[in-house]
């Protein structure tokens, strides 16, 4: 197993967790930063893509973002996404610094909502590339999505959440949680037929399937395919082509709009990249890619 080194950085003022991982051999490496996707931590089912890339030869930083795992920020569970762009930003910044890593070869690795992050990332850092796996790229598409399978009432009631957390934090009263995901018919940011056991099953007991309310105002606002014209790195775009969470078609767009895209696609919902032969088939392609960095 590689050596492990727990590291603090800076975001905003506030401490974030990060755990940089470096494979045998003598550095300074390629490195892949890695951030999760919608309220989940580190430890949450990613663990086969680090050891992957640890395997390969490349060195991993994995982080939590604010107010979510290992990371400080007060009250818990709270998701908005310039907060985890910057979040971003600075471990980019903390990587850099590091006598481990080659600066000239960092390769930002997000998936699901991290998808979105790193594409927006990507639009204003220097990278040596991009991986975006089953990528949130267009909130507003994602709201439609869920209008689509649950029907309006499921936004409308959302709203309401977001509003009345945002009220009663403003009175000090704090958060109105609402749950990350639910089995259909549920109220849930996410509640299609995959959802519940899908999101599920990356999350350890001890991490809460929930979120502060507000997302359901921000999340329409947070478009990152509406900066993909700016990605001028290689950019792997790993699409899901039956995505009930993060529509294939958002994803196909910012793909399109990037200068350097790589674009795969699988018959799979969202959740099944996550495990067994679609996540081993989508891992060869992330490893060829990384691979062809190097070249």
């Amino acid at each position: 197993m590689s050596a492990m080194r727990e590291l603090r950085f800076v975001s905003e003022g506030q401490s974030c967790r990060g755990d940089l991982y470096l494979p045998e051999g003598k550095g300074p490496f390629l490195t892949v930063v890695m951030g999760h996707g919608f309220g989940l931590t580190k430890e949450c089912g990613l663990a086969p893509f680090r050891d992957a890339f640890l395997e390969a030869g490349y060195a991993v930083f994995l982080f939590d973002y604010r107010h979510f795992g290992e990371s400080e920020g007060m009250p818990r569970q709270v998701l908005l996404p310039h907060r985890e762009v910057a979040d971003w930003q600075a471990a980019l910044a903390c990587v850099r610094k590091l006598e481990e890593v080659d600066n000239q070869r960092i390769v930002l690795w997000g998936t699901s909502f991290g998808g979105g992050l790193v594409t927006a990332v990507a639009a204003r850092e220097p990278v040596a590339g991009i991986i975006a796996q089953c990528p949130m790229m267009d909130g507003m598409a994602s709201v439609m999505e869920v209008i689509r399978y649950a029907g309006i009432g499921q936004a409308l009631k959302m709203t309401g959440i977001g509003l009345w957390d945002v009220g009663s934090s403003a009175l000090g009263l704090g958060p109105k949680m609402l749950p990350s995901a639910g089995r259909p018919g549920e109220l849930a940011a996410m509640s299609s037929h995959d959802a519940y056991d899908g999101y599920t099953a990356l999350m350890p007991a001890h991490v809460p399937n929930e979120v502060a309310g507000r997302i359901a105002l921000a999340l329409p606002l947070f478009r990152p395919v509406t900066q993909a014209s700016k990605v001028t790195c290689p950019a792997l775009i790993l699409i899901c082509e039956t995505d009930t969470v993060a529509p294939a078609s958002a994803a196909e767009k910012a793909a399109a709009a990037m200068a350097r895209p790589s674009v795969k696609r699988y018959p799979v919902g969202h959740f099944d990249i996550y495990q067994g032969e679609a996540r081993e088939i989508s891992l060869a392609d992330q490893l060829a890619f990384l691979r062809g960095l190097e070249s």
